[in-house]
């Protein structure tokens, strides 16, 4: 309990700061809604199940695409730590592709998939591949080689090595890469449904700016981060439950 006031302490605070500002300061309303006009919008578009169902098709977005890069992305890490010598080949084109900001390849996401769902799942993926990937390869490259060689003293196979020692140690570092690739998919995800959607929360907030309606925009800028606080605990929820040694997700 006193953790959750400290952590909504500040949030609160800032409300007050708000309504104190609009209410004294005579800030023009329209830029700056109070509070109570934004808790209205949000009363309204619940009550019109808009904000339910755009916040529940970008959801469904996102965890298409993360779920699809985690296929892929952890197991390339491990692919690329166990063969250093081939892979290295591909250095250089990795780090080209990473520098490579995932919003600029939109309109040529759209030119390949269009504009309906292949081309914000090809977003999501390319927006969370890297950090997953580089923060397994980062964990394997990093595990103590007294372990692997207590690995090999006890016969271990190079898949069993991968098992029990490598995937183990390197889990703090993949989880950190996960929540990253989370809040990744969530922002690039709001970013593609602003140019090349007719659903979700980022065509909500666009929809709500050229009808000049302020306070659905606040509405829609709280509804995502909200959103992403919730998607990061239920993420770290789960790893705890997957990986109970890392003190870092117990400690969430």
């Amino acid at each position: 309990m006193k953790k959750l006031i400290k952590k909504c302490a500040v949030p609160a605070f800032i409300i007050f700061l708000w309504w104190l500002v609009v209410r004294y300061f005579h800030v023009n309303a329209f830029l700056f809604p109070p509070p109570d006009r934004i808790l209205a919008a949000f009363k309204h578009l619940i009550e019109r199940d808009e904000l339910q169902r755009n916040i529940s098709t970008s959801f469904v977005r996102a965890f298409r695409g993360f779920s699809l890069t985690l296929i892929f992305a952890i197991p390339l890490g491990v692919l690329f730590h166990s063969f250093r010598k081939f892979f290295s080949y591909f250095d250089g084109l990795m780090n080209f592709l990473r520098n490579v900001p995932p919003l600029a390849m939109i309109p040529l996401l759209i030119l390949w998939f269009g504009i309906d769902e292949a081309s914000k799942l090809a977003l999501i993926v390319l927006s969370c591949f890297f950090p997953i990937f580089l923060n397994t390869l980062s964990g394997l490259n990093n595990v103590d080689k007294k372990l692997l060689v207590m690995g090999d003293s006890l016969g271990l196979t190079r898949f069993e090595k991968i098992r029990f020692i490598l995937i183990p140690e390197a889990a703090p570092s993949v989880i950190t890469g996960l929540r990253l690739a989370l809040g990744n998919s969530w922002r690039a995800l709001i970013a593609a449904e602003m140019i090349a959607a007719s659903s979700g929360i980022g065509y909500m907030i666009l929809d709500a700016e050229e009808m000049a309606k302020t306070d659905v925009v606040y509405a829609g800028i709280i509804s995502i981060g909200v959103m992403g606080l919730l998607m990061d605990k239920m993420c770290l929820l789960i790893l705890a439950k997957l990986c109970p040694w890392v003190e870092d997700v117990k400690g969430e």
